[in-house]
């Protein structure tokens, strides 16, 4: 999946925005300080593709704010190295 935004968010809220992004049929997944390394420890990040304006509107009220760019794999990986 390409990653465009995501939201970080504790563990203990991931299943409820699991279970209302389910229901909306948004496309997403869910990542871990693992795979996404610019998470503070105890976060999981729910991470979107781009997606179309009206799902957006009602993807970004669910969270209550704007979606954080997902990082450009090559920085990342010069910010590792």
């Amino acid at each position: 999946m390409e990653r465009s935004f995501y939201y970080p968010v504790s563990w203990s809220e991931a299943q409820h925005y699991k279970t209302l992004l389910d229901q909306e049929g948004v496309p997403y997944e869910i990542q871990s300080p693992l795979d996404l390394p610019v998470l503070e420890e105890g976060k999981l990040a729910i991470v979107f593709p781009s997606i179309p304006l009206r799902m957006y509107v009602w993807v970004r009220t669910l969270f209550y704010r704007d979606g954080l760019r997902y990082p450009d794999t090559f920085s990342l990986d010069f910010k590792l190295h």
